[in-house]
């Protein structure tokens, strides 16, 4: 896809505020399978990913999202510890741009924090700045898409912290989801109060 070449992995960052790296780098199936598989059946993870199943069935949809052109499936990680799953996609190619106006730029974005440790912590809002800044690199995108489970306030609360604004309830073939929408100049403004302290 013409627009997501734009961007290219891995990244690392140092972010000073929680004095740490951070990584993303692209999800390989022999490197990454079991780690993902384990993850697909965490507790906190399965209401909303819906993907604990036989390693031979998570085996064929992992092989399956990987050939796909449209998105970046990426492993976040702190100081080299790897701890969690993102999906950065084109709407345009994606079943949700059935559901809003999308524009030809924008972009979706897919998380979840994979290690129980890491979970609150925080390490959720320097994560997804980290990625968001890197996805409006891509020089048409302006607005970057979510759409959680309308179930799961936590991430809800995440995104709207990080600039997202809800649009509207839908109802997507496996959830009832909060659309929501982050446009480049709000971001650029969280971006800025997270570098200074002041998120």
């Amino acid at each position: 896809m013409k627009l997501l070449a734009e961007n290219h992995y891995p990244i690392s960052v140092w972010d000073a505020k929680i004095k740490k790296e951070i990584t993303f780098r692209y999800v390989t199936f022999e490197k990454d399978f079991d780690r993902l598989h384990g993850w697909m059946n965490q507790e906190h993870v399965i209401p909303f990913w819906n993907l604990d199943k036989p390693r031979a069935e998570y085996a064929s949809h992992l092989k399956h999202f990987l050939a796909k052109k449209h998105q970046h499936l990426l492993i976040g990680e702190i100081d080299g510890q790897p701890m969690s799953y993102w999906e950065a996609y084109m709407v345009s190619e994606d079943l949700i741009r059935h559901y809003y106006d999308y524009e030809k730029g924008d972009q979706g974005i897919h998380l979840l924090i994979g290690e129980k440790d890491y979970l609150g912590k925080g390490f959720i809002y320097p994560l997804m700045l980290t990625l968001m800044k890197r996805m409006f690199e891509v020089s048409e995108t302006k607005r970057i898409m979510a759409e959680p489970d309308i179930r799961n306030k936590k991430m809800i609360h995440v995104f709207e912290k990080c600039g997202f604004q809800q649009l509207k309830t839908v109802d997507l073939p496996d959830k009832t989801a909060m659309l929501l929408y982050c446009q480049q100049d709000v971001f650029e403004s969280r971006w800025n109060a997270w570098i200074q302290g002041k998120f």
